[in-house]
């Protein structure tokens, strides 16, 4: 299976699907549009990226959170076996398609039971041809919100469809009934669910340059204005789902330079929250427009002399074989401001934060740091020297798929994607990465052994 992927990676063959052509790899740094700032989100709310889910048993299939990294990088995997679930999500398929007389108690629980079948497999065949009329269903739910339950719930199942069967179409549909809920649900919770799920419809749906731009401005407002755009004034949850989708949005943008300036200020803005979760999305984003506004020299496409001594970075520490780097564009004018807000939080020693949250803050923000420094470190970059290689071990994070497998994730972009994945498969990651086209040109990443 991996030995084909790598083939079909070598070879350059992709689907020609409009979606799946811009997730297929990440928009590099290079030469394309508005952004806004404000206000630092003393809000109320969760910690680091939001509590544990038991990945496992998938026991809350409404839960968009995928807790911290460690938990990303190493929650349980669901494992199935056998055929029995084929003839009970055709029997949840139906009772979705014949809704009229269904009750809120029995929609929750065939929603729940759809989720749970196509997060934990890759259902490509039993949806196709299904998800218009799917869509239509969860919607219709959506837009009345009965129950905060029922509602979340069809915002996962619009998402897993998505996921298991991409179509051009869903985004025309679904966008501004999603936009809706976000700015008039009764319910915070909600609101953060259909954040995640418009995220996920811009991703995979078929929205045009122009849409992922433009939400990528409203979902900035939000942050900027500390949730107030879409009542729900210094709320963390849907301030922290704000910021992680404008990361992952901004993976499928080629050039981010007109909106860098503006965006990183009011990132820098949300790093002085009272809340982990609002901080360390707010840092991830900041790492990754730092790493977009530089490239490494390409010895065989980039001539030095065509770029000014101010525009080429060297390795700090002049490591032998680490490549020079050239700005394309500065991410933010007031970079040793920013420096120095990340080196206080790096080091935060406060103690009405919990000790896992203290860690999580330290952990976090001395890889951001490291990255505003000097951009091509990623996430979990080390800089000790190895004795055997003689070389930085640089980016130690990786993601272990089943026994043998590792990815290594150090690139931000790379992180951002990961976690975007895991906010909506959960548990299911590992079997979708293997069998799912397109959670795996999401993240086209060469598996190594774990040596």
């Amino acid at each position: 299976m991996h030995d084909l992927r790598r083939q079909a990676l070598e070879n350059g063959k992709t689907t020609s699907r409009k979606a799946r052509s811009k997730i297929s790899s990440p928009a590099n740094s290079k030469p394309n549009s508005p952004a806004t700032s404000r206000a630092a989100s003393r809000v109320r709310g969760n910690s680091s990226r939001g509590g544990s889910d038991d990945e496992e048993e998938l026991s809350d299939e409404t839960s968009f959170s995928v807790g911290s990294i460690d938990e990303v990088l190493n929650g349980d995997n669901i494992e199935h076996s056998g055929d029995a679930w084929r003839p009970e999500l055709a029997d949840r398929i139906e009772e979705i398609l014949a809704r009229k007389g269904s009750t809120v108690q029995g929609r929750e629980k065939c929603y729940k039971a759809y989720v749970h079948i196509l997060t934990s497999q890759y259902a490509e065949e039993e949806v196709r041809g299904k998800e218009a009329e799917l869509v239509v269903a969860f919607l219709k739910s959506i837009k009345e919100e009965k129950t905060e339950k029922e509602t979340i719930l069809a915002m996962k199942a619009l998402a897993m469809t998505l996921m298991s069967s991409p179509s051009d179409l869903i985004y025309e549909a679904a966008s501004t009934p999603l936009k809706r809920a976000i700015s008039h649900s009764t319910y915070t919770a909600s609101k953060a669910a259909a954040i995640h799920t418009l995220g996920t419809c811009t991703f995979y749906g078929g929205a045009s340059d122009d849409e992922i731009l433009e939400n990528m401005d409203f979902l900035l407002e939000i942050i900027t204005s500390d949730g107030h755009t879409i009542s729900a004034p210094d709320e963390p949850e849907p301030v922290t789902a704000a910021l992680e989708e404008w990361g992952l949005l901004c993976t499928l943008i080629d050039d981010m330079s007109p909106q860098s300036e503006d965006a990183v200020e009011a990132f820098a803005e949300q790093i002085t929250s009272s809340f982990p979760s609002v901080q360390i999305a707010a840092g991830e984003n900041i790492a990754l427009l730092f790493e977009k506004s530089f490239k490494q020299v390409d010895p065989e496409e980039d001539s030095l002399a065509d770029y000014p001594d101010s525009e080429i970075m060297s390795d700090p520490d002049g490591t032998p074989g680490v490549p020079k780097l050239i700005r394309l564009y500065p991410a933010y004018r007031r970079t040793d401001q920013l420096v120095h807000s990340l080196q206080s939080i790096a080091s935060i020693s406060t103690h009405h934060l919990s000790k896992t949250d203290r860690k999580a803050l330290r952990t976090n923000f001395a890889d951001i740091l490291n990255s505003v420094e000097y951009p091509t470190h990623g996430p979990r970059y080390q800089n000790a020297i190895s004795d055997e290689t003689g070389k930085r071990y640089g980016s130690r994070m990786v993601v272990r798929i089943h026994k043998g497998g590792v990815m290594r994730i150090d690139k931000w972009w790379k992180l951002t994607r990961l976690q975007g994945l895991k906010r909506v498969l959960q548990g299911g990651f590992v079997g979708h990465y293997e069998r799912n086209e397109v959670v795996f040109e999401t993240l086209p990443i060469m598996m190594s052994n774990d040596r």
